[in-house]
């Protein structure tokens, strides 16, 4: 595995700024995920580092060598897309021997055979060696199509949201097994999703992308309790935070203070501070989310399951104390945060 750079990488097609003055490393041995929206420019980041796309200006290196003009068969990089991408006609075991039979690798029939048959072991698919491809599941289909770039063992896994075709329950499944796999061979990732989850569970930090742009870098825990501005505390949390006019619930906002955020699981509920009606129960197993309505705002609450509400029903409303998150007219967090309704 290898240390991998872009540096002050832009990439345009025709009029549209797909990456802009994008700078990022993944550290050897390094699981970073790329969160953003359709047309964020997480793709492209990809195709950039396989070399697939070459940037109008900037610069990529894998090992601390300039590959910005290396063709893309030269770089040692593995590409996991979205779809299987497998030859139907070919068993799963030819599937996940391919690449290892391309002239550019020399290996013994033996030396594949052993990688072949530890990858399907790492996988959990070595009873479905023989079978062809269109016999398998979706799942077993998207572990061969990840097995065939762990088998080559390159610099770096570019991982372009292999799990977004598959159903919650496989996702779940395969999220773990990779997460288990990136950690077990110290492997370099470098992947995208708009899936929130996906990126919580997987990262070791997180990049948000948007239109282009990397507006913030950091771990999980960093981007969701210290994002930069309002998009970026959009983009994580679920449900969404509840972002509200400076002021509310009885805080004191510092000034400039234009917007405030708060999570839904520090909305305490029938606990003193504003009054607010509950407009909908959604019980969801381990907890409930209630919706509200305060004044002329939408409000989201997460409540223990052994509180009962009722769509209806008004109840007191305020903040945890030391979890508002304040916001400037221009989206951007400002310093501070509210204990009690003292700013800290």
């Amino acid at each position: 595995m290898a240390e991998v750079a872009l540096t002050n990488v832009t990439k345009a097609f025709r009029d549209t700024v797909a990456v802009s003055d994008m700078s990022l490393t993944i550290a050897d041995g390094e699981c970073v995920v790329l969160l953003g929206p359709t047309g964020a420019g997480k793709t492209t980041t990809l195709r950039l580092v396989a070399g697939l796309e070459r940037p109008e200006t900037g610069h990529v290196s894998i090992a601390g060598h300039d590959v910005t003009a290396v063709e893309p068969a030269a770089r040692n990089v593995a590409m996991v897309f979205q779809q299987y991408s497998l030859y139907p006609h070919y068993t799963a075991y030819q599937n996940l021997a391919f690449p290892l039979r391309s002239p550019l690798h020399r290996h013994s029939e033996s030396e594949i055979d052993r990688r072949v048959r530890d990858i399907a072991r790492m996988l959990r698919i070595e009873a479905k060696l023989d079978n062809k491809a269109t016999r398998l599941s979706g799942g077993e289909m998207q572990r061969v199509a990840i097995g065939r770039a762990l088998v080559r063992d390159p610099a770096i896994f570019l991982m372009d949201e292999p799990l977004s075709s598959l159903d919650a329950k496989l996702r779940h499944d395969l999220r773990i097994e990779l997460k288990r796999i990136q950690m077990s061979l110290g492997a370099t990732f470098l992947y995208v999703t708009h899936d929130q989850i996906e990126a919580m569970t997987l990262a070791d930090r997180i990049g948000v992308l948007s239109k282009g742009r990397l507006v913030q870098v950091g771990t999980p825990t960093e981007v969701y309790q210290r994002p930069v501005n309002v998009e970026v505390a959009r983009r994580l949390g679920s449900p969404r935070i509840n972002l509200l006019p400076g002021g509310s619930l009885g805080i004191d906002a510092p000034s400039g203070t234009v917007t405030q955020g708060v999570r839904p699981e520090d909305v305490v509920l029938d606990d003193g501070g504003d009054t607010g009606e509950i407009t909908h129960v959604e019980h969801l197993g381990a907890e409930t989310v209630i919706q509200l309505r305060l004044k002329d705002q939408e409000v989201s609450s997460l409540a223990p399951v052994d509180r009962f509400f009722s769509p209806g029903e008004t109840v007191a409303i305020r903040a945890r104390p030391g979890a508002v998150l304040f916001f400037g007219a221009d989206g951007s967090r400002l310093a501070g945060q509210a204990s009690g309704g003292v700013l800290v």
